[in-house]
């Protein structure tokens, strides 16, 4: 766990995308007495001299100028106002300093426009709205555009896609820092579900379903209390009472994501929780888990959580 997250600045200037803004203070800048370690420090930084006048009527009042990006640990740059518009230089050298000396940077949906202009994306995948993802690609052909994931992880750079996604890749930066548990607690703050993976469909087709969501929930929380069993799709759509084919087309409908896929994440979900909370080995986590052999298990852990699972547990276990 971290002994000192560092510190976050959020990008405020004239025109500012309000909910973008809200997300990045919300998470980061809200105190959190509920944790008795060090949580993020925060500041708010001015793009722009003079007054700067959010979307709704709203005004900012900046912490700082682009100094301070000189000391950040990480910069969050919210939804950018205009995609037409050249950011201004200054800003752009100073992403360009932060980025070298190796600050983290995020970008919340049109952001990632500022990104791009400044050179940081080249030769990087990386995501924006569905709307954008076209143009995005066009303008800045030097970049490998995924119009179709929440948010792309590229170590030092993450880019998000339209504004909600926001708040899944900024809780996996959380999770980065604190582990998957306390990126839950931070969710259930918020209100909401725990932070999607970022290969999930950012664009679900039928985003508020022809049937009630209670036909699935029932079902998915069934799923989550079996995960230690080998689980198929005929059995969740038994207990859905439905086809097999009408339950693949609700499911993809709900969650935009496969049943193997959301099986797949809900498994590693709480394998990361055992391997924080609990003094379970390996094989007994592998089995509670669902998965065939523990060396399934590692291989399934590294491949979505990106490090083994001794080295998850040394980093985020309890002491």
């Amino acid at each position: 766990m971290q002994n000192d997250p560092g510190l976050v600045a959020v990008l405020a200037y004239d025109g500012l995308c309000t909910f973008e803004f809200g997300i990045a203070v919300e998470i980061f800048g809200l105190p959190r007495p509920e944790f008795d370690f060090a949580w993020y420090r925060h500041c708010i930084v001015a793009v722009d001299d003079g007054p700067m006048r959010a979307l709704g009527g709203l005004q900012v009042t900046a912490d700082a100028d682009l100094k301070v990006l000189d000391e950040a640990r990480t910069i969050i740059v919210p939804g950018w106002r205009n995609r037409d518009e050249q950011p201004p230089e200054a800003l752009l050298e100073a992403l360009r300093n932060a980025y070298v000396r190796g600050a983290r940077l995020l970008s919340i949906c049109s952001g990632v426009f500022v990104l791009a202009a400044a050179g940081l994306l080249d030769g990087k995948r990386a995501t924006t709205h569905w709307r954008y993802t076209d143009e995005l690609a066009s303008r800045f052909p030097a970049i490998d555009v995924d119009p179709a994931v929440l948010y792309m992880d590229n170590g030092q750079v993450i880019t998000s896609a339209g504004s909600a996604a926001g708040i899944d890749a900024c809780l996996h930066l959380v999770e980065r820092d604190f582990g998957a548990h306390i990126a839950n607690c931070v969710a259930r703050r918020l209100v909401m579900a725990p932070q999607r993976p970022g290969g999930q469909a950012q664009f679900i087709p039928a985003p508020v379903p022809q049937v009630p969501r209670d036909d699935l929930s029932a079902v998915l929380e069934w799923a989550r209390q079996h995960l230690d069993k080998p689980l198929t799709v005929s059995q969740l759509a038994a207990k859905a009472l439905m086809s097999d084919r009408t339950f693949l087309r609700r499911f993809s409908e709900s969650t935009g994501m496969s049943p193997k896929g959301w099986l797949q994440h809900a498994r590693m979900s709480l394998a990361r929780s055992l391997l924080e909370s609990t003094n379970l080995n390996n094989e007994q986590i592998a089995e509670r888990c669902g998965f065939a052999s523990v060396e399934s298990f590692r291989v399934a852990f590294r491949k979505l959580v990106g490090v083994a699972p001794s080295f998850y547990r040394e980093r985020f276990g309890q002491r």
